[in-house]
């Protein structure tokens, strides 16, 4: 099971970024239910209309809909983030990175995302662990 960030739904959702591929496979060789936490979707909702346009948007809300992804609510998970943000302010972790983290220690620890610098912080005291590796 694995955990969406921000960056790797960007990335899957246009064919032309650099990482598309390499998500894209990343993904598939995962077992499914693919993880997005809600406390990702305001952002991943404006990003994805501010980048790639309405179009996008739609086809990433007909594939939560039909259920490609499973939203995560995570109500539990509000201490958690709390934790996270006051112990990695100086990355600064944020609420939304903190969300995916808390997501994924609660199943299982992977999580996908291009943000590799400030994920591999936390992915170094063994909570989670990284889907994808710097580009070699």
């Amino acid at each position: 099971m694995i955990t969406l960030d921000t960056s790797a739904i960007l990335a899957l959702l246009n064919r032309n970024d650099a990482d598309h591929v390499r998500c894209r496979s990343t993904l598939e060789a995962e077992r499914r239910p693919y993880l997005v936490p809600a406390g990702i979707l305001a952002e991943i909702g404006f990003m994805v209309e501010e980048r790639l346009g309405l179009e996008a948007l739609d086809g990433l809300l007909a594939d939560v809909e039909v259920g490609a992804f499973d939203l995560d609510c995570g109500e539990d998970d509000i201490r958690r983030i709390r934790q996270l943000v006051r112990r990695y302010a100086d990355l600064p972790l944020g609420f939304a990175d903190a969300s995916v983290i808390a997501c994924a220690e609660r199943f299982g620890g992977r999580v996908l995302t291009l943000d590799l610098r400030d994920f591999a912080v936390v992915a170094r005291e063994g909570t989670i662990t990284l889907a994808l590796e710097e580009p070699g």
